[in-house]
């Protein structure tokens, strides 16, 4: 969903301030273990209405500079000349930036870790390049979105382009920039039809490799292609989201009737991908036209079915239960219009996954944010402008115990997102002038 640019917000949390020098002789380990450690008790016992003791006021100051002076040495860490410790300092990086939110802390070092990144992707190993690619998307989302994020990536995409078409180049690395360009598009130029239709070619000529030949025929999966495809294709779907209706209509009538045959890949993974984006291709379909109709639909139900019902012993047990369980969802959805909704809970909030473009786009940041997903859900402003949710709540210690209805919240959130539904579309029509 499109957003309005807001340029530099607030971070939703009150910034670090400066402390003293960090122990530089501290091992890789030790700076995750202890950025990690310190996030968390920072977060634990930190309310702006709160009242405390002077000791635990300055705990927690104390707590907030050491967090940062780790921070600086992993980014120092970052221009080292030893591969071993970049990679450290990459992997505590990305532990922090997808636990906690630290956007003025990143607006001031923005350029230099841009800079360090960019300098990994051109020269770091595969797992290296993977890493880079993973820690510039969080920056993105830290970030939130604004007018430095797309600056960073006009000055990244072009190498992250190169890596993703290499076919010589880390299948690790190629999937981790498949899913920046994705994110980092959506995040940072979600307006830009220009750059939206450049990012969906591009990993289009990356997925579409996977579709039939003339003959109809499946072509015979290279090693590690299919999860090449499944990141390229996520990436896209998640794309699609923003596209308007001219450009949906054309993307509906080349790649579903493609999509529909590689149902029968030989990769779970790539099956279930394939089956939850023809769900939300055809969702948008009837967004966009309420009388819209899959092409062949009883022979896609059918298939459906098959893979809903599917008990081939030659496949592992839990590969099984995650397709049925994933294809008796997208059959009850093309059969019916019946999509099963899902909460999700966070703080004393809660949002409603209640289509499959929410899926896709709350799927998306899950995968890049893992289990800190909440935690910026509760306090970055990037993703409460995105579901909804308004701004970050600040509350009373004694309002944390007191319920609202489920029918209260559910009401809350479902107003929020037709609302942004509304702007979204007045925003595709915007950009359709440009596609």
């Amino acid at each position: 969903m499109p957003r309005s640019k807001k340029g530099k917000r607030g971070s939703g949390k009150p910034g670090v301030k400066n402390g003293l020098k960090g122990e530089s002789g501290a091992s890789d380990d030790e700076l995750t273990s202890d950025i990690l450690s310190h996030c968390s008790s920072a977060s634990e016992s930190t309310s702006v209405l709160e009242e405390g003791t002077g000791s635990e006021q300055v705990d927690e100051q104390t707590a907030h500079e050491e967090t940062e002076d780790k921070l600086k040495q992993c980014i120092d860490n970052l221009m080292d000349k030893s591969a071993k410790t970049r990679l450290a300092a990459l992997e505590s990086l990305r532990q922090a930036f997808s636990s906690r939110v630290l956007t003025d802390f990143l607006r001031e070092r923005r350029l230099t870790i841009s800079d360090c990144m960019e300098r990994s992707l051109k020269k770091g190993s595969g797992e290296e390049q993977a890493a880079a690619a993973t820690v510039f998307t969080l920056l993105c989302i830290q970030l939130e979105g604004g007018d430095e994020a797309e600056e960073g990536l006009k000055m990244l995409r072009p190498i992250l382009t190169t890596i993703l078409i290499d076919n010589s180049a880390s299948i690790a690395a190629r999937q981790s920039c498949a899913r920046a360009l994705g994110m980092c598009c959506y995040v940072s130029a979600a307006e830009d039809g220009e750059d939206l239709i450049k990012s969906l070619t591009l990993l289009e000529n990356v997925f579409m490799s996977s579709y039939p030949n003339k003959e109809g025929m499946l072509p015979m999966p290279k090693p590690g292609s299919p999860a090449l495809h499944s990141a390229a294709l996520q990436a896209w779907s998640l794309l699609v989201t923003l596209c308007p209706s001219s450009k949906l209509s054309l993307l509906l009538d080349f790649h579903l009737p493609k999509l529909q045959s590689c149902l029968q890949s030989s990769d779970v993974n790539y099956r279930i991908a394939v089956g939850e984006t023809i769900s939300l291709l055809v969702e948008l379909g009837r967004d966009i036209d309420e009388d819209f109709e899959v092409e062949d639909s009883e022979s896609l139900c059918e298939c459906l079915k098959s893979l809903a019902t599917d008990g081939n012993k030659h496949r592992a047990k839990n590969d099984r239960r995650k397709q049925r369980s994933i294809f008796r969802e997208v059959l009850h959805y093309i059969e019916n219009e019946d999509f099963t909704e899902e909460k999700i809970r966070f703080g004393v909030e809660s949002v409603y996954i209640d289509s499959w473009m929410r899926r896709r786009i709350y799927d998306a940041f899950k995968e890049i944010l893992e289990s800190g997903v909440r935690h910026h859900l509760q306090f970055n402003p990037l993703l409460r402008d995105i579901f909804g949710l308004g701004a970050p709540l600040i509350l009373d210690p004694t309002v944390k115990g007191q319920k609202i209805s489920r029918f209260e919240k559910h009401h809350f959130n479902s107003a929020a997102f037709k609302a942004r539904t509304k702007q979204r579309n007045k925003v595709r029509d915007k950009r359709a002038d440009v596609m």
